[in-house]
């Protein structure tokens, strides 16, 4: 199986050849005697992906000087979860369109892509046990179980106009950070660091995470659906009230928030482009990239503290660009 993935990041070429071994991991561990199993499978990994989380394992392995073959492994560990989460994703949200294909529930159906989202979770779980380490086990098992948490919480506040900035961080550091998170903090467990490493390795992963999806839900409004491979305003049509929308309402007109309140709780994009323009003229979309800034900072910041390499060098350079992102 050919994995396609995006260009990476010049940041990342340091673990170039890294990715090409958890390629022909992934590759391998798809295998299933259930011929829907693997198609669908394969036709989601092989739409490609920026790979972040895997990419963090390796790169914090190599901050902290781990080299065994372990780390291939459980970056297809966190990449399987990550691409479990994205199959259910998307049947809950009635997505259509991922990194510009259609999404597996529009070809498959939702049964199907339901329970080979399961099947990867499973995946996942059984190579946690080849690994051998209770404590890694521990750490990806009690993230599987936030993220979960964190989808639900999404779910419940779908069409909430009502969610404050607090809400929504709590949302998005348990459904998206949360694995960020983890990831990072298995690459120090498996390099054996020390508690106060493995911490900031963890914190630089939430940082990270946090950064990653607040830049995200910014996008939803600013960026060019060609790029990123998906329809822009998604997020107003599922009713998911982000910080571009909690920043308009709390700097807008009382008719801008009364716009922006009936989108979100309609869904209705038929007002897209009124939301988009209130969010730009009420410097919605610069807070929320300060935000972004501030996580971003905190993960250099952070990435700073770890012993002087290329690969330390590459986790800095990976949250500067984030900022950066189109897609």
């Amino acid at each position: 199986m050919q994995i396609l993935t995006n260009t990476p990041p010049v940041s990342l070429a340091i673990i170039a050849q890294d990715m090409r071994e958890v390629d022909l991991v992934i590759a391998r561990r798809l295998a299933s005697d259930v011929p829907l199993v693997g198609q669908i499978s394969h036709y989601i990994i092989a739409a490609g992906g920026k790979r972040l989380r895997p990419s963090l394992l390796l790169l914090i392995c190599g901050a902290l000087g781990f080299v065994g073959h372990q780390r291939f492994n459980l970056a297809t560990v966190v990449e399987f979860i990550h691409t479990a989460t994205l199959l259910h994703d998307d049947v809950v949200d009635d997505s259509s369109l991922r990194r510009g294909n259609a999404t597996a529930n529009q070809i498959f159906g939702n049964p199907a892509s339901v329970l080979v989202g399961d099947f990867l979770y499973s995946r996942a779980f059984q190579m946690m046990v080849d690994a051998g380490d209770m404590r890694i086990m521990q750490v990806l098992a009690n993230a599987t179980n936030i993220i979960a948490e964190g989808e639900v919480m999404q779910l419940v506040n779908m069409h909430n106009a009502g969610l404050d900035e607090a809400g929504y961080l709590h949302v998005i550091r348990s459904k998206t950070a949360k694995l960020f998170e983890a990831s990072a903090r298995v690459g120090a467990i498996l390099a054996g660091a020390d508690p106060d490493t493995e911490n900031l390795c963890a914190d630089y992963g939430q940082a990270l995470g946090t950064a990653f999806q607040v830049v995200d839900d910014v996008l939803d409004y600013t960026g060019d659906a060609a790029l990123m491979g998906k329809n822009l305003g998604d997020d107003l049509r599922e009713g998911k009230t982000t910080l571009p929308l909690i920043a308009a309402m709390q700097r807008g007109s009382t008719g801008d928030c009364a716009i922006i309140r009936s989108a979100i709780e309609t869904g209705n994009l038929a007002m897209i482009d009124q939301v988009v323009d209130i969010v730009k003229t009420t410097g919605a979309l610069d807070i929320a990239r300060k935000a972004a800034a501030r996580e971003a900072e905190q993960a250099v910041s952070l990435a700073s503290r770890l012993p002087c390499s290329p690969y330390a060098d590459c986790l800095r350079q990976l949250a500067d660009q984030l900022l950066e992102r189109q897609s």
